[in-house]
C-alpha cells in the first residue's frame, strides 16, 4: 500500500522555466499566424506613446510582430537568453519577464515618438541580456560572470547597435527593456541585504 504523494516525482524548476520560455515563444508564433491572416490588424494593440489605450501594449506588444521575419529575428535570442534565465527556475523567468515588460513598456510609452506603435519582443530580449550581464555584478558569482561574458560575446554588437536611434526601430523599447533587466537583477539578487554582525555581550553570561 503506497502513501499518497510518496511516489510523486519532484518537479524540476529548470525544466519548468524552459517550458515557460517555450510557451511564450509559442504564443508569439500563434499570434503572428492569426495576425497575418487578419491583415496585421492586431498590431494596433502595441504600445502607443502617451495614449491611455496604448498602455495595454505593455502586456500585448511583446507578442506582436510586424512580420514573420521580425518574429524570427527575435525568436532565437529570446530562446537562448530565456533558457539562460530558466536555469534559475520558472519563477525567476516570470519575475524577470514581468519587470522588464513593465519598465520597458512604461519607458517606451513616455518617450516613444508621437503617432507611433511599438511592437515586438526585442525589448524583452534586451532586458534578458541586461539581466544576465548585470546579475554577475550583484551576485559576484564566477558562474554568472561566465554567463555574462558569453552573452556579451554573442550579442554585444547587436545590443549596442540596437540603442542607436533609427527609423522603424524601437530603440526606446531596447533602452528601457535593458534598464528593466538591470533593475530585475538588482531586485532579484539572491544575496539580499546582509545582516550586521552580532557583537558579543560581555555580560551575557552573568
Amino acid at each position: 500500500m503506497s502513501t499518497p504523494g510518496r511516489d510523486a516525482t519532484p518537479s524540476d524548476p529548470r525544466k519548468e522555466g524552459a517550458l515557460l520560455v517555450l510557451a511564450m515563444v509559442a504564443v508569439m508564433w500563434v499570434v503572428e499566424i492569426i495576425d497575418s491572416l487578419d491583415s496585421q490588424r492586431l498590431d494596433r494593440y502595441g504600445i502607443e506613446p502617451r495614449h491611455l489605450d496604448g498602455l495595454r501594449g505593455i502586456v500585448t506588444a511583446p507578442f506582436l510582430h510586424a512580420s514573420f521575419s521580425h518574429l524570427f529575428g527575435n525568436t532565437i535570442p529570446f530562446l537562448v537568453l530565456g533558457i539562460g534565465i530558466a536555469l534559475s527556475g520558472a519563477a525567476r523567468v516570470a519575475a524577470v519577464t514581468a519587470i522588464v515588460a513593465v519598465v520597458g513598456g512604461v519607458g517606451t510609452w513616455f518617450t516613444g515618438a508621437s503617432n507611433s506603435v511599438h511592437i515586438g519582443a526585442s525589448g524583452l530580449v534586451f532586458g534578458f541580456a541586461a539581466y544576465l550581464i548585470s546579475r554577475a555584478l550583484f551576485s559576484r558569482s564566477w558562474l554568472h560572470l561566465g554567463a555574462a561574458l558569453l552573452v556579451g560575446f554573442l550579442y554585444g554588437s547587436t545590443l549596442g547597435s540596437g540603442l542607436i536611434p533609427q527609423d522603424g526601430i524601437s530603440w526606446q523599447g531596447h533602452l528601457f527593456g535593458g534598464v528593466g533587466g538591470v533593475l530585475a537583477a538588482k531586485l532579484l539578487d539572491s544575496r539580499g541585504p546582509r545582516a550586521a554582525p552580532r557583537r558579543a555581550d560581555p555580560l551575557a553570561g552573568l
